[in-house]
């Protein structure tokens, strides 16, 4: 089926503008809200990708998904999402779920890279809730949807600007809540842990022993995505960690002796 070309949102649908809807997270968010009868605006690099989920869920929804080719580590991607999130109509949803990790010590990473990763992960997120929280206050209704990581509360060696840029968005969204309460916006920081998605099939972690990893550490996108939406509609938040498995783990992390040693060998082991 070819993919719906009408302007997403215009039909009395709620819309929702997902980044990194090409895959992983973003891709579980886009089908998650379509069923919910949401239009979208599927955002991400590969148009290929975007024009294959659109006619997927066009076909099984019956709603329209406007794909929107942009590289949010550009000046000129940004921008143009940008314009499309301050358009009319406003989006209902806005999932900020693009990202990428960097790997080694902070003194040798790639700069690009890191300037890139704040673009994509911190830039991104200020602008775009920036252009979308108009709207969603004139409708009196609206859900900003940031997604972070376990590794927003924590750090150790070779993750340091990853963790960081994780850690705004928490913070972004603990700030946006306390303003915004009342207005009937929602706000969440999903902090998911280890996920099956692409987000590990890259150069980054090449040397990543998958095998090592016990099966019950991973949830799926789909399951992420599920415990998102139902904390939103339950009212919880605006920090959600995923998973029975990552909120022990975040105890343990936090208990005054025990996460100090914890994290010590995480520490350890992360130099290996």
């Amino acid at each position: 089926m070819a993919l719906k070309r009408a302007k997403a949102g215009g039909v009395g649908r709620p819309l929702a503008l997902v980044t990194g809807a090409s895959s992983g997270i973003g891709a579980a968010y886009a089908r998650a809200l379509a069923a919910r009868g949401c239009d979208l605006v599927l955002v991400a690099r590969r148009g290929e990708r975007l024009e294959a989920l659109g006619a997927e869920l066009g076909a099984a929804h019956g709603v329209v998904a406007e794909p929107l080719v942009a590289d949010l580590a550009t000046e000129a991607g940004l921008a143009k999402v940008e314009r499309r999130a301050a358009a009319s109509p406003a989006p209902a949803w806005l999932v900020h779920a693009a990202g990428f990790a960097t790997r080694g010590a902070f003194h040798e990473v790639d700069p690009a890279k890191i300037r890139a990763q704040l673009r994509v992960h911190v830039e991104t997120a200020q602008r775009l809730c920036r252009v979308s929280v108009p709207g969603m206050l004139a409708a009196g209704q609206g859900s900003l949807v940031l997604v972070s990581s376990l590794a927003s509360f924590m750090t150790s060696k070779h993750y340091v600007s990853y963790a960081a840029t994780k850690a705004y968005l928490n913070t972004l969204a603990e700030g946006l809540t306390i303003e915004l309460r009342g207005t009937g916006l929602r706000v969440q920081a999903l902090c998911p842990g280890l996920t099956r998605t692409g987000f590990l099939e890259t150069d980054e972690y090449k040397d990543f022993k998958y095998d090592k990893v016990p099966a019950w550490a991973w949830m799926s996108a789909e399951a992420v995505v599920a415990e998102s939406l139902a904390a939103l509609d339950r009212g919880r938040g605006p920090i959600v960690v995923t998973g029975l498995v990552n909120r022990a783990f975040l105890g343990a992390v936090r208990a005054p002796i025990f996460g100090s040693a914890l994290c010590k060998l995480i520490d350890y082991l992360s130099r290996k």
